[in-house]
């Protein structure tokens, strides 16, 4: 069993909700629009997803990427922090009649691979549980994970307005984006969000990438408050 210093980060300790509460977890699945099998589906064929790759989910949450992923016949690791996300996960999977997913209780920084380097590394939604100094942890870790030439997608909640604009880009967004009690994500969450946890600015994420040794292919800000990288493993 691996042992981590003193100091390490705890990523267990997840801001504002309880992961291991399975009626928020089938919370969580119902307000996560933005991950349905159709949308996993066009995000797996975007990135060329087959039966020849290996996958690491990182995040995976209820599993709907992994479950697209494994449908498209990659062989996929599926990592979350929470039991609880991954045995409604698995329960999906076997639903969706998928076996070739591997489950993994583990985080960004401290699952160990057992296996050969991977084809990609996909996060969406989820590293803004890491402090800044953390998520340049994780990026070094993943770089490690991947073939040479191995791809890295991450989108998240990732702010590209002036930071000069902070107040007002922030309450633009979560007016934008919540949506009513019982109906989504609410005001009260997203505020949750800024306030508790670690979304960060487009400027700094691109240095940290570029640090860890990645190429930055393509960068799209859907908005002021998401953006998606889709990187390269460079050779050295």
């Amino acid at each position: 069993m691996n042992s981590f210093p003193a100091w390490y980060f705890d990523e267990s300790k997840m801001a504002g909700v309880d992961f291991e509460d399975v009626a928020q977890v089938e919370a969580y699945d119902c307000n996560q629009t933005s991950s349905t099998p159709e949308k996993e589906q066009a995000l797996v064929t975007r990135l060329g997803i087959s039966s020849k790759h290996t996958i690491i989910d990182f995040g995976a949450g209820t599993g709907t990427f992994a479950i697209q992923a494994s449908l498209a016949g990659a062989s996929v690791h599926a990592i979350d922090i929470s039991q609880a996300m991954l045995n409604y996960a698995q329960r999906k999977a076997k639903t969706s009649g998928v076996t070739n997913i591997k489950f993994h209780q583990a985080g960004f920084l401290t699952y160990q691979h057992q296996d050969e380097p991977v084809d990609f590394v996909v996060i969406k939604n989820a590293l803004h549980i890491l402090p800044d100094f953390w998520k340049m942890i994780a990026f070094l870790r993943i770089i490690a994970l991947l073939k040479p030439n191995g791809i890295f997608y991450l989108r998240d909640a990732i702010f590209s307005f002036p930071p000069t604009e902070y107040e007002t880009s922030i309450n633009e967004w979560i007016k934008q984006v919540a949506k009513p009690e019982g109906q989504g994500w609410t005001a009260k969450d997203f505020e949750m969000h800024v306030r508790e946890e670690h979304s960060t600015f487009t400027w700094i994420i691109e240095e940290m990438l570029t640090r860890a040794g990645f190429k930055i292919l393509e960068l799209t800000s859907f908005t002021p408050a998401y953006t998606e990288y889709l990187c390269i493993k460079q050779l050295t």
